[in-house]
Parts: structure tokens; C-alpha cells; sequence
């Protein structure tokens, strides 16, 4: 099955995708000389859709029960629908510069928060190479490969097979209960959750947050990331306030609220210059040791 889009915006194709990754963890994308490769679970069943972008048309094809839905889906994950950086108006020499470094990066949305919010739930309160580890671990034992002639792509389970796993099969994979009984949790309501998909931004955030274990902070990655609300911006991170003070003011530390505030200017797309400054930016100093990588498959 295969289709043509047209393009009339900026668009990287690849970084706008890429965009979309959980800390290099995610086993259904990836990007290539072959082109982009995305896949995922809808309503009609799992797919792969293969993206190759030409200089004014997307080409794509798509293979798996739900082939017809993901590929109708390719205008939002590429972003064509929703803003890009050329719709940022830059207030300040550093987002300026970063605009020009990232032209063609768009907002993409997937449009299914249960891949996200699972992802985002095993990187609570522990370390990125801790998250990304678990994360593979959980789709490549428990998942399945997906449709298409990539054996390299793996989806998660289906939300109702891993809310039937124990949490004691968790346990070899270094995720302990806390984390394991959140995405059991996030499995068990996956059709609620996805009643976010249909809500305006701030609508999801708080719906999203109804469900216990799921803060400001993994919400904002949510709905920033797969629902493509460019203002969504995630609170409570020890990192992002100082990102952001760092660049906007110069100043090694923030609170949420002096973030929000040097944000101000850029309602609308705040969560975007948030994603550009962590990946272009200053880093602020560090304070401290770094966080332990905690293993707790010998107890």
C-alpha cells in the first residue's frame, strides 16, 4: 500500500522524526539512508510505514493490519499539519542561532500515547542509560517484530498482554516495582489514555495526570511528543530550568517557575524552543556527582 504527500513546508523529514525518539531508545523508528522507517499500534492493528522524502512530495509505504490508518497518519509525523522552528520568532541570539542550525524541524505527532507513556514511565527517577536499557529490554522479551521487511523494529506489547505480566518478571529486566507497576498501570487504562489524542493540549495534560504515577513531567513529554502540542512544556525536571536559564539568562539555575517565565515570549511553542535548547544549547554547570545507574538484579 502506498501514497504520495505533497509539501509545500520546510521539512527534515529524518530530524523531525527523530525528534519523536526517547533517548535513542526506541526500537519502531528508525532513520536511514533508505529513508525513515516509523511503526506502531492502531486501532485496526500494528504497521510500519517507510517514508522516503523527495524535494516536494513524501513518498510512503506501508505494510501490516493497520497500514491504511498509519498512512493516512504520514502528514502528522512529518509534521506538515503543525508548526516548525521557521514559525518560532526568535527573542533571543542563541534561539536565533539554533533556528538556523535546525531548519526544517517540525512538530510531528504520532497520535498514540501508549508507546510514549510507556517509555517515559520506565525513565522515571532513574538514569537515561538506565531508561533506554529497560525500555529495549521490555519490547525485544515481551513485544513482538513489526510488520514490513525490517526485522530490526519492535513494538511494545499489546497494552492487555503486558498488564497480565507480574512484576517479578520486571525485576531481571533492572526495572523494580514502582516502575513496573506504573506501566502495568499505564496498560491496564490504555484506551483512557488515548481519550487524550481527541482533547486540546492542556486538556490532555491534565487527563493524562488523572492516572497515578503520571506527573507534570511525564505528561509534558506526552503530549509534546506524541500528541504534538508544541507548548507543552514538562515540569518538574531537575535538567530543563537549567537549560533554559542558562541560554535565555545566562543563569546556572532555575526554578519551574523562572523557566516559565523566561518562556513567556515564546507561548504557543514553548515546548519547542524547550526541545531546541536541550538539544542545541548551552549545557548548564553541573552541581554534584551524577546519579547513580543503580542495579538491583542481584537482590
Amino acid at each position: 500500500m502506498e501514497q504520495r504527500f505533497e509539501v509545500s513546508v520546510p521539512l527534515d523529514l529524518a530530524r523531525t522524526l527523530r525528534s519523536m525518539e526517547m533517548w535513542g531508545a526506541t526500537t519502531w523508528l528508525k532513520t536511514d539512508a533508505s529513508g525513515c522507517w516509523f511503526a506502531q499500534r492502531e486501532a485496526s492493528g500494528p504497521a510500519t510505514v517507510h517514508i522516503v522524502q523527495h524535494p516536494d512530495h513524501l513518498q510512503a509505504q506501508a505494510w501490516g493490519p493497520g497500514a491504511e490508518e498509519l498512512l493516512a497518519r504520514v502528514p502528522q509525523l512529518a509534521g506538515l499539519d503543525n508548526v516548525g522552528v521557521e514559525d518560532i520568532r526568535p527573542r533571543h541570539p542563541i534561539v536565533r542561532d539554533i533556528i538556523q542550525r535546525s531548519r526544517g524541524l517540525r512538530v510531528g505527532r504520532s497520535g498514540r500515547v501508549y508507546s510514549r507513556l510507556v517509555s517515559t514511565g520506565l525513565a522515571q527517577k532513574v538514569t537515561g542509560a538506565n531508561s533506554k536499557a529497560a525500555l529495549k529490554q521490555v519490547a525485544w522479551r515481551f513485544g513482538e517484530v513489526a510488520p514490513g521487511p525490517r526485522e530490526d523494529l519492535q513494538l511494545l506489547p499489546h497494552p492487555r498482554e503486558l498488564a497480565r505480566l507480574p512484576y517479578y518478571v520486571f525485576h531481571p529486566l533492572n526495572i523494580e516495582q514502582h516502575r513496573a507497576e506504573l506501566i502495568r498501570r499505564i496498560a491496564d487504562r490504555a484506551s483512557a489514555l488515548q481519550r487524550a489524542a481527541s482533547m486540546s493540549g492542556p486538556d490532555a495534560l491534565e487527563h493524562l495526570q488523572k492516572l497515578r504515577g503520571i506527573g507534570p513531567w511525564t505528561a509534558g513529554v506526552v503530549v509534546g511528543g506524541s500528541l504534538g502540542y508544541p507548548d507543552a512544556v514538562p515540569l518538574a525536571d531537575i535538567h530543563v530550568p537549567n537549560i533554559v536559564a542558562m541560554n535565555l539568562a545566562g543563569e546556572p539555575r532555575a526554578t519551574d517557575e523562572r523557566m516559565l517565565e523566561l518562556l513567556e515570549p515564546y507561548a504557543g511553542v514553548r515546548g519547542l524552543v524547550v526541545r531546541l535548547l536541550k538539544s542545541q544549547g548551552l549545557s548548564a554547570p553541573r552541581h554534584g556527582p551524577r546519579m547513580d545507574i543503580n542495579d538491583i538484579r542481584g537482590l
